[in-house]
């Protein structure tokens, strides 16, 4: 379970309408569509903050650009989620507005001593986990990032005008994960290097970084000139990014023998299976609608 957790309230008033939806086993950019063709309005005119798993029961909250129209929230029920409230706003819903999600998840077939679990979610709460992006960034058995260097290759890696917005982030997420992997090799990410505790998300410019980090980064990139001269001139401006992930909120409860209940709380842009992955192997059973 996946619930999207906002600071920003909607006024009441303005040219957007917000509804807070549930939606379960349903893609997020999915339900988008729906709602855009049950509104009668044009995909980029509804908004989100996030993609959220589809997999899932997940509630987020989606905006509908309406200037000077009503309508009926009637007209908006659709068998693939639920409404659970809808208030107007003056701003459209854009990616990374939301603060971060609550997260809820069961591991099923988890025989292990409970003080060791106890032991290492400790340790992930007093000093977090790498902050990788996941393997769903990649796409299945990281295709999106072949489709990244196939494009590379052929020059048309341009961003979302051009339709390669997905493989963009993906070549950009995975050169992230090499710096992590570099600095966990150097001090296991226990001590920041120099005050330094990001890394670089590559695009053009550069970060007011110490010597130290820098020629670590450039170290590590040099074999990716390609992929790195690609990200600048597709426009992206190089930021940064938190090395380590730091779960607010964690709880565990055991449902029986065998059954762990996670509850923790992850900022947005960080992924729940880099924390997981931290616990234990995971290996998701091929998935059957319950």
């Amino acid at each position: 379970m996946v619930d999207e957790i906002m600071t920003m309230e909607p006024s009441g008033e303005g040219e957007h309408l917000w509804i807070h939806v549930r939606k379960r086993d349903q893609n997020t950019q999915w339900v988008a569509g729906l709602l855009a063709e049950l509104a009668g309005i044009k995909r980029n005119d509804v908004g989100f903050c996030g993609l959220k798993d589809r997999f899932a029961v997940t509630t987020q909250w989606y905006s509908l650009h309406l200037p000077g129209r009503e309508i009926d929230i009637e007209q908006l029920q659709h068998s693939d989620f639920e409404i659970l409230a809808a208030h107007r706003h003056n701003k459209k819903l854009r990616r990374g507005m939301h603060q971060g999600n609550q997260f809820k998840i069961v591991l099923r077939q988890f025989e292990v001593a409970e003080e060791l679990v106890e032991q290492r979610l400790s340790l992930i709460t007093e000093f977090g986990v790498p902050n990788y992006f996941a393997e769903q960034r990649f796409g299945h058995d990281g295709n999106n990032l072949r489709e990244a260097q196939r494009l590379i290759d052929a020059d048309q890696l341009k961003g979302n005008r051009r339709g390669t917005g997905m493989y963009l982030s993906a070549a950009r997420s995975w050169l992230f994960n090499l710096l992590v992997e570099k600095r966990i090799g150097i001090n296991k990410l226990s001590v920041p290097i120099e005050g330094d505790e990001s890394g670089a998300l590559w695009g053009r410019g550069r970060s007011n970084i110490n010597a130290a980090v820098n020629e670590i980064e450039t170290a590590v990139l040099g074999d990716w000139q390609s992929w790195c001269y690609a990200l600048e001139h597709a426009g992206l401006k190089q930021e940064r990014r938190d090395l380590l992930l730091r779960p607010q909120g964690m709880a565990i409860e055991w449902l029986a023998k065998d059954e762990l209940l996670l509850s923790f709380a992850l900022p947005n842009g960080a992924y729940a299976t880099a924390l997981l992955r931290e616990i234990a192997e995971l290996f998701r059973p091929e998935f059957k609608a319950l």
